[in-house]
């Protein structure tokens, strides 16, 4: 509570610390500085001649409004219209002039569905939503979107498991969308219509997004009709075209740790055609060993508009070359500097290219048609350098039996795979590790349609949503492990040779009897190859009906549909990887709004989703065969999917004040309750688990935020509470947690000198591991001068459970408050500069936290006693077993400046 006292008093004098009064800036008639981009809605160039901002003077009254639909002409060289669909309570006396803000605001209606057409104004929403314009992105200078999230969406935190900026994930209300394959994923992510989640394993590859090519997105809570993996919620994505921005810039940006990167966007309009095109290229040394990036990304569209008519094509490519440093000892922190690392190589190279097709056609005045269709290819490899449990060994060949020597801890032979078929291995002199390698070979496409209605019905108003979707994921997975020594800074070196085990031991080795063959097959380290084929079907309609003025009924639902095929392509003894899983369910909503007065609404809802297993969770479900983390290894039981049930009430308020002040707010409770939860359940060995259904999980808590803008100052502020708990009895591993003492549930008979592994128990009410219960967040930007400006950001987290202490044993990892700073000063209208802080007050902190096996590091770093083994450097380090905790920690204070240059 301490920290939250603190975090809550920062945040208050982040916010009230801008100069000035902001009574005397709500009102003020400074002239404005030029717009930071040539967005053509509210970013233009303008003339010389000043934009006069007072009230248009009073007319004369206006004609009495009716309900009566009114066909519309079609209009050329514009976007199709969209009848009917005005707010419950019309806008009295609206300036012909939008406000001019510090910040503008992002827009005021969202989509229902991923595709267009389906717009309503935020108040008719009776789920949870906050939404951003390209204005909330730039203001920090994020280069990651992740970023923008994190300091805007209230019940958004960033998790990073990786170790690395560019590979964080999201997690919305204890939801993940994660690039990370093994976290199950619980979010939808779209971009443009098209769904980004991964085929493998509905990863999300934020790095892929260019970040100043993002026109808008929506962050809204469960809504079915986004289909499979929404069951936490959605981000919709918007992406700029021509029609939309116009003119040129170019960023150019250096800082700490070698950060260098420049992008670039430019959009231009001709007629009914338009073109748009955005780059950027980073490149990040890391404030951590072998955490370097090289991140390459852009996005072009080229778009026409004819009668009632508009398409656009574009393209998405990406690039990205990342250190992933993970998780390091506390110990080793302490002892060696927060810039160590434990275990690497780890280094993930991604590509991916991706090309879709979309429109929009107004087919009759009161009926939209709207449909994309998307080819998608995504490649990726990962080098993960181990601790590993291998023994040598003394197997003597014969009777069918390769000899070798080297094996398994529990006893079973490892032989080096070559061309030629098994050898013996030959043992390497040093502590032995092994580096773990995964990639994928991705090729997706898929096709959605929707139609929407917005004609009266029985004389009210009345938005009737009808769509269906298709995807297809076509995956080539392969994995294997490489016999390695370790060098100093846990550095793991490769022998060249793949181990494996020996599908062909004789078939009295088969149960390991102790005569006449004491050996069992190394199954869980034979390299794996296999082909997945995922085919998602969808077909959803929602309605939403205006029963009065005032109050707004939304009803509806979808039918998802999933075929998850795995076929072995590699050792044909393995066979039993193949397999097909099918998944179907219906899952409705219903909800309404209630508009209290013009300024206030009233919002409830409940609705379902669910989340089919994906290839990657049913290819490695066994617990007697761990897979590696981001692998497929084993031929596993069935999991079950996972369905969500969700309850949300709150209240939403807009003020808008004639002096050109806008305050909008929201307060809201949701509960989600998941049955049959997919879970990661790690293994003694490092970077090996696997997953199981754990029963029921519930996440619920309320939202509450302000944003309070003017002609010079932005703020807001906001505060989230996520209670994330199981609520089933499951006892699962946990051998690297010192402080579960549990014995594991066995099978069978097992000899005196056997040890039995340790186990956990989860009992209902246990928190849930890396969900903070409380964040805070809080901001502002102030314009000090017509060409400068100064902004903050502040966010704070109370502490989270450590990853494999779901029993809830150990301390937690302990919250933090991080406080970013970032100014910009026009020299001249095309020319502007900026600078950037991050972690102003170099807090030290973790973002994740897990457990390592205290024996196995000892020996591969600092050696048996802290002799100084591999690494002379940590000669003295001895790992205390009782303190086996890891974390990720966050980065210091690193400090960058800019120069941007429009055209």
């Amino acid at each position: 509570m301490k920290s939250l006292k603190i975090c809550v008093a920062t945040a208050t004098l982040a916010c009230l610390s801008a100069p000035g009064a902001i009574a005397q800036d709500a009102g003020s008639t400074t002239a404005q500085p030029p717009p930071t981009a040539g967005e053509a809605q509210s970013g233009q160039k303008l003339p010389e001649v000043q934009v006069i901002q007072q009230q248009q003077k009073p007319t004369a009254k206006p004609k009495k409004a009716t309900h009566t639909p009114k066909k519309q002409p079609v209009q050329k060289a514009g976007p199709p219209s969209s009848p009917n669909v005005e707010p419950a309570i019309a806008e009295q006396g609206a300036a012909p002039t939008a406000p001019v803000f510090a910040v503008p605001a992002p827009p005021s209606d969202v989509k229902l569905s991923p595709l267009p057409g389906s717009e309503v104004p935020i108040g008719k929403v009776p789920y949870g939503v906050t939404g951003l314009s390209s204005a909330d992105i730039n203001r920090d200078h994020s280069v990651n979107m992740q970023d923008t999230l994190n300091n805007r969406i209230p019940g958004v935190v960033v998790d990073d498991l990786q170790g690395n900026a560019f590979q964080t994930g999201v997690q919305y209300r204890g939801f993940e969308a994660s690039p990370v394959n093994g976290l199950p994923q619980g979010i939808a992510v779209y971009q443009n219509g098209v769904r980004i989640n991964e085929a493998f394993g509905d990863t999300v590859n934020w790095d892929f997004i260019p970040a100043n090519a993002i026109a808008d997105l929506t962050v809204m809570s469960s809504n079915p009709i986004f289909g499979l993996n929404a069951i936490g919620g959605a981000i919709n994505l918007t992406m700029k075209d021509g029609f939309n921005f116009h003119g040129a810039d170019v960023d150019t940006r250096f800082g700490s740790f070698g950060r260098k990167q420049v992008s670039t966007e430019a959009g231009m309009q001709s007629g009914n055609w338009a073109a748009y095109g955005a780059f950027e290229a980073i490149n990040d040394g890391g404030f951590r060993d072998f955490s370097d990036a090289e991140e390459r990304r852009g996005y072009a569209d080229l778009g026409v508009k004819g009668d009632g008519a508009e398409f656009h094509l574009n393209g998405t490519i990406a690039s990205s070359h990342v250190g992933v440093t993970a998780a390091v000892p506390e110990e080793l922190l302490d002892f060696g500097g927060r810039t160590r690392t434990f275990t690497s190589p780890q280094i993930t190279q991604s590509d991916m290219q991706m090309v879709s097709l979309n429109g929009i056609v107004q087919a009759t005045p009161d009926t939209t048609v709207s449909g994309v269709g998307y080819y998608r290819h995504f490649k990726q490899s990962h080098i993960d350098g181990n601790i590993s449990e291998f023994e040598p060994c003394t197997v003597t060949g014969g009777a069918g039996v390769i000899g070798t020597s080297l094996c398994t801890e529990d006893g079973a032979p490892l032989y080096a795979l070559g061309a030629g078929g098994l050898t013996g291995i030959t043992l390497p002199d040093g502590v032995l590790g092994s580096i773990d390698k995964t990639g994928q070979n991705t090729d997706g496409y898929g096709f959605s349609l929707q139609a929407v209605n917005k004609a009266n019905l029985f004389g009210h108003r009345n938005q009737f949503i009808i769509g269906t979707s298709y995807d297809h994921g076509h995956v080539a997975y392969r994995a294997s492990s490489e016999l390695g020594t370790f060098l100093p800074k846990y550095v793991v070196r490769g022998t060249g040779q793949t181990l494996s085990g020996d599908s062909n031991l004789p078939e009295e080795c088969e149960d390991g009897d102790p005569a006449p063959c004491p050996y069992t097959d190394a199954t869980d380290v034979t390299p794996r190859s296999l082909t997945t084929l995922n085919d998602y079907v969808g077909v959803y309609a929602l309605d939403a009906f205006d029963v009065t003025d005032r109050l707004t009924v939304t009803v509806g639902g979808r039918f998802n549909y999933a075929r998850v095929e795995i076929i072995n392509t590699g050792e044909p003894s393995l066979d039993a990887l193949d397999g097909v899983n099918t998944y179907n369910r219906f899952n409705p909503s219903a909800g309404f709004t209630y508009k209290i007065n013009p300024n206030l609404s009233f919002y409830g809802g409940y609705s379902e989703a669910n989340r089919a297993a994906t290839a990657s969770e049913i290819a490695c479900s066994d617990p007697e065969n761990p897979c590696i983390i981001e692998s497929a290894l084993a031929s596993d039981p069935p999991l079950k999917q996972v369905v969500t049930r969700t309850w949300e009430l709150g209240f939403r308020g807009e003020h808008n004040y004639w002096t050109g002040e806008k305050l909008n707010w929201s307060l809201g409770w949701f509960r989600a309750l998941n049955a049959d939860d997919i879970i990661q359940i790690a293994d003694s060995q490092q970077g090996r688990g696997y997953f199981a259904n754990a029963g029921e999980t519930q996440r619920q808590g309320i939202e509450a935020s302000v944003d309070y803008r003017t002609r010079r100052l932005f703020a807001y502020a906001s505060y989230a509470y996520v209670d994330a708990t199981f609520q089933s009895t499951n006892i699962i591993p946990s051998e690297n947690n010192p402080h579960e003492e549990t014995p594991c549930p066995v099978s069978g008979d097992i000899d005196d000198d056997d040890e039995v592994p340790t186990c956990l128990t989860i009992r209902p009410g246990n928190r849930m591991p890396g969900v903070p219960r409380h964040r805070i967040k809080a901001g502002f930007d102030y314009k000090l001068t017509p060409k400068w400006t100064f902004g903050s950001d502040l966010i704070a987290a109370s502490d989270q459970i450590f990853y494999g202490d779901e029993g809830n044993h150990d301390r937690p990892l302990p919250g933090y408050v991080k406080v970013n700073l970032h100014t910009s000063y026009d020299i001249t209208d095309r020319i502007q500069v900026y600078g950037l802080i991050e972690n102003l007050f170099d807090q030290q902190y973790g973002v994740y936290g897990t457990y390592f096996n205290t024996e196995l590091a000892q020996e591969a770093g600092p050696g048996a006693g802290g002799s100084g083994g591999p690494d002379p450097s940590l000669k003295g380090l001895k790992y205390d077993p009782d303190n086996a905790r890891t974390i990720t920690p966050a980065i210091p204070f690193a400090a960058y400046g800019g120069v941007k240059v429009r055209f």
